[in-house]
């Protein structure tokens, strides 16, 4: 498989739109799973590209009417819509993400890849190299989710956002270099750059955050080929300080004194620091390390079994994955246009 990027931002745009005269949509109301409060959960099945598409909404109980932000929730490679969310009872941080948007007043969109070489979902990322994820025009998905939940749901289009782990990451990092318009912050927790893109390079600065493990053995903190084992058929990345250094440069962003957090959990394996690369009076990109980490969201409170941490590596439990994650894209969006904070 080669990731290409497909015909354009405007092309996808007017098939997004278009697609909405012709939307095969079907609603399931779901339970929400624990952690979520007095919000609505609903999965959804649309069609896109001739090809049947779900993913779940959850609309805060502050939803009165007023245009709100939204932030993309993107899963792994392998990981399915009802695992992303903690519906079967596994352990997600990125479940928390229903408890924030209760308390800061956002919708949350989880959307689900379509299955790759393994038959679980997978995003098409860029990695030109990787042959195991779908080729399936998940660009063109996402933006068709934007304008079906804008048809229903009043948006803050200054405050989109999309974060993403592993698979999910490199997916949200291709948004900022194929949507910096519509996207007002990224996040990418346990991927990187690709080392061999099949998209265009990355022309204008968009606030991305990273949050990598330095003892991640399924996608290496300097670099190289990704699996455990490293596979060649699941591509290559570059290291996070190259990737770092990509979007700063862009961005015309210098390194501030770096930030240790306290370590609060001092059997997890690792500590966390934090360094910010700013220009202009704000943050562009936002790096944490996590000393010892593994290819996992910290958490402080979805903390994973020990079965998963032998094949994945240390879990740290020094912050809350998804809370630093929008303290970012909360402060990345007053420069976004008119409706930023």
């Amino acid at each position: 498989m080669t990731n290409k990027p497909d015909a354009g931002r405007s092309v996808r745009r007017t098939c997004a739109l278009a697609g909405l005269l012709a939307l095969l949509l079907a609603c399931t109301p779901a339970a929400a799973p624990p952690g979520a409060q007095a919000g609505r959960l609903t999965y959804v099945t649309t069609s896109h590209d001739g090809q049947a598409r779900r993913y779940a909404l959850y609309v805060p109980a502050a939803a009165k009417g007023e245009p709100l932000p939204l932030v993309f929730s993107l899963h792994g490679g392998g990981v399915e819509l009802e695992d992303q969310i903690g519906a079967r009872g596994h352990k997600s941080p990125f479940k928390l993400w229903m408890e924030l948007a209760e308390r800061e007043g956002f919708y949350v969109v989880y959307p689900e890849g379509r299955p790759g070489a393994y038959g679980k979902p997978t995003w098409n990322d860029c990695r030109a190299d990787c042959t195991v994820s779908s080729s399936a025009d998940d660009v063109g998905f996402l933006l068709r989710i934007l304008e079906e939940v804008a048809a229903e749901h009043p948006l803050d289009r200054g405050r989109i956002y999309a974060s993403g782990m592993s698979n999910g990451g490199f997916m949200a990092l291709r948004l900022a270099v194929e949507e910096p318009d519509v996207f007002a912050a990224v996040a990418a927790i346990g991927a990187a750059m690709p080392a061999v893109s099949g998209c265009a390079a990355a022309s204008e600065p968009v606030p991305v955050l990273f949050m990598n493990g330095t003892a991640d053995p399924n996608m290496p903190y300097g670099g190289g080929t990704l699996g455990n084992p490293p596979k060649a058929s699941h591509g290559t990345a570059m290291s996070t300080p190259d990737s770092v250094r990509l979007w700063s440069e862009l961005a015309g962003a210098r390194a501030e004194a770096p930030v240790r957090y306290p370590d609060l959990d001092p059997d997890d394996g690792g500590t966390v620091t934090r360094n910010d690369y700013a220009g202009g009076g704000r943050v562009w990109v936002r790096l944490y390390t996590v000393g010892g980490g593994g290819h996992a969201a910290p958490s402080l409170r979805e903390r994973y079994s020990a079965l998963f941490e032998r094949y994945f590596g240390h879990q740290n439990h020094d912050v809350e994955a998804v809370e630093e994650v929008w303290r970012f894209f909360r402060g990345a969006a007053p420069a976004q246009g008119t409706a930023g904070r």
